[in-house]
Order: structure tokens, then sequence, then C-alpha cells
């Protein structure tokens, strides 16, 4: 049996235990992965770390994706190894800007920075978890900066100010206006007048004089 052939064999396993609960998977590059209802993600990872045909004893990540065109445009992802079988399998599952998921950390200790970062950087919430706060940014930090309609420049700068002797918040503020480049090669030329070429139609004009 191929490798391929025993994860569409666990999936298939894994489906007829977990009925409703888990909506499908698949097996792509050798890889297999669960998408999951939210609402049943604690009873599901517990099923994968608990049978025997599973084994997943170690989860190994948690992280987001953001997708702002789905109407549910997260997705949650959990990565569990399973050592005694020499396997790993991807579990998702969906959720809005306001729809929390059930948190893992009572199935998996170690879930519990892995949604502190997602938190963080996507503004999933985490229904249940002990000690839900920012990660890698400051207590003070605005938005979630992995958001795909997070602004480049951010929301705030950070200085320390000689004044205050402290670290301050401010606006972001741009020396100047994002400007449009139209990536034209130059043989192409521009049609319209760049800085510092105002005097050349004058130019023109005098030698045709």
């Amino acid at each position: 049996m191929s490798s391929d052939e025993a994860l569409m064999d666990l999936g298939e396993h894994i489906k007829s235990k977990n009925g409703d609960d888990v909506i499908g998977y698949k097996v792509a590059f050798n890889e297999l992965t669960l998408n999951v209802r939210r609402e049943q993600i604690v009873k599901v990872m517990m099923f994968l770390r608990d049978d025997a045909n599973c084994k997943f004893v170690q989860l190994t990540d948690v992280c987001g994706v953001d997708y702002p065109e789905r109407e549910e445009r997260f997705e949650v992802v959990y990565h569990l190894l399973s050592m005694h079988h020499n396997q790993r399998v991807r579990v998702k599952v969906t959720t809005d800007a306001e729809t929390t998921v059930p948190s893992v950390v009572n199935v998996f200790p170690s879930a519990d920075w892995y949604e502190r970062e997602t938190w963080d950087m996507y503004g999933v919430m985490f229904d249940g978890h002990p000690d839900l706060r920012r990660l890698l940014s400051d207590y003070g930090f605005q938005g979630h900066p992995l958001r795909k309609d997070f602004p480049l420049t951010g929301y705030v700068e950070v200085r320390y100010s000689e004044e205050e002797k402290r670290v301050v918040y401010e606006p972001v503020k741009l020396a100047q206006e994002f400007r449009t480049f139209d990536f034209m090669s130059p043989w192409e030329g521009a049609k319209y007048i760049l800085p510092g070429d105002e005097k050349a139609d004058e130019k023109e004009e005098g030698k045709e004089g």
C-alpha cells in the first residue's frame, strides 16, 4: 500500500468515527488535511490524540490564514504529529472576525502560545483560552498585522521622546502621498510630463522658431 493510500484510509477512518463533525478530507502532496466544524474542534482533536489508529499526541503548530473574499474569511490551521505511526495531519476550521473558535489548550497545552499568536496576528478569538493576550506585538498595538487589509504602514509609529523620556505612539505620518508607478519601459515613454521636464516643450518650440 502506498503512503497516499494509507493516508486516504486514515482519513476515511477519522471521518467514519466522527460523522458530520468532519466536513471532509483530502490527500495532496503526501499530506492528509481534515476540514472540521468549528464548534467540534475540541472533540475531534481529542479523538485524534486518543484513537489507537491516530495517536497524534503532539501539536506542532497553530496558525491563521486570511481569505478576505470569503464570508468566513479566516482559517485556523492545526498541525499534529504521531510519533507512534510516523504520520502527520493538518486540521482546518473556518471563522469570521466576530465568531470565536473553541480553544484546544485543555487537549494540547502547547496550543497556549500558538493561539495567542493567532489572536495577535489575525484577531481570531479563542473561547476558553486561559490568557488570551498579545504575544508578538506590544500591548498598545492597534489592529492585527497579518490581515490582508492591514495597511503596510500600520496605524501608529513608535519613537522615543527625549522631552517625555519615554516611548510614545503617534499616528503614522507620511512625508509624501503614495505615488502611482506605471512601470513602463524607457522605450515606451511616459504620456505625461515628468518632474523636471516642464521646460522640455519650451526648448523644442525654441528650436523650431
